[in-house]
């Protein structure tokens, strides 16, 4: 079973019909990841506290919707996350968070986990206390192919110096390490190929129009270009190859972190072909959307 661990929360996002109107989305980056990879057809579970206001309960409805296991979630009386969206003209989203005293900030490491094939952790639930600590716990002990996807929301980040060390802390127990290529520079300050080149490989880096690549362990750099899509919103898009990507190491029965780093260039072609089509279809969509296997299956 894929185990995606994190934050989940509502985007609030602006209505394009009426002015001044907010449209609560239901996202968070580990959220939008077990989603996209439920909705694949692959075993997936959730793990998180979630709130048990009226949005906690949509959130968690629309996991189970989207063939997420959710036995495994805590529960809460504190309120769901927020995050204020703005999308501008390109489809492209920035955030402001509102996270005091939230669920997911308390996240404790459950005393028995899913049988995990795959461990999949990042975004704000590596970054907020004292959730944060309990998350990096599970990656310091998970024995899985485990799968980090950072996810940097500067303005929650309130020492970057720390979060860099952090983060380098965290390398050894990362087999694949998935970014976009803004985050990729703004962790190494420098070039993001550079920095894929010097991380443990390999690196999946996502280039928005530009498509998405590879840095493999050997260093060879994989590119493959952008699937055509209307765009409507970027919400929800790295998620979804994120997502993606799950499906289709667990599809192809990659298991080990010796098989991962085995991959050769035309296997990551097919990898980041299929990432990018799902990514397509949520981006033609308004909000986190990723599709469903079937749809994959009728735009391919």
């Amino acid at each position: 079973m894929i185990v995606v661990g994190g934050e989940a929360l509502v985007d609030l996002v602006p209505s394009k019909s009426e002015p001044g109107a907010l449209l609560p989305r239901l996202g968070g980056g580990p959220y939008n990841v077990a989603v996209a990879a439920g909705r694949l057809g692959v075993p997936t579970a959730f793990l998180s506290r979630i709130s048990a206001d009226e949005f906690g309960e949509a959130l968690v409805q629309r996991l189970r919707e989207s063939n997420v296991d959710t036995r495994w979630l805590q529960r809460g009386p504190e309120p769901t996350t927020l995050a204020l969206t703005s999308v501008a003209a390109d489809g492209s989203a920035k955030y402001t968070f509102y996270v005091e005293g939230t669920a997911d900030r308390l996240f404790e490491v459950p005393a028995e986990l899913p049988e995990t094939t795959i461990l999949s952790l990042g975004t704000l639930s590596l970054v907020l206390e004292p959730g944060a600590s309990a998350y990096e716990e599970l990656m310091r002990r998970s024995d899985v192919l485990t799968v980090l996807d950072p996810n940097i929301r500067p303005v929650l980040i309130a020492d970057p110096a720390a979060y860099r060390a952090r983060f380098a802390s965290w390398l050894p127990y990362v087999s694949l390490l998935k970014l976009s290529e803004e985050d990729a520079a703004w962790i190494a300050q420098g070039d993001p190929i550079e920095a894929a080149r010097a991380w443990p490989g390999p690196v999946v880096l996502t280039r928005g129009s530009n498509g998405l690549a590879v840095v493999t362990d050997a260093g060879e750099l994989v590119e493959v270009p952008a699937t055509a899509a209307t765009v409507v919103d970027t919400i929800g898009a790295g998620d979804t190859v994120h997502g993606a990507l799950l499906a289709w190491l667990y599809t192809k029965d990659i298991r080990t972190v010796e098989q991962l780093r085995g991959l050769a260039a035309n296997d990551w072609r097919e990898a980041l072909s299929f990432a990018g089509a799902a990514a397509a279809i949520t981006v033609s969509r308004a909000g986190a959307e990723p599709p469903f296997a079937a749809e994959l299956a009728l735009n391919n």
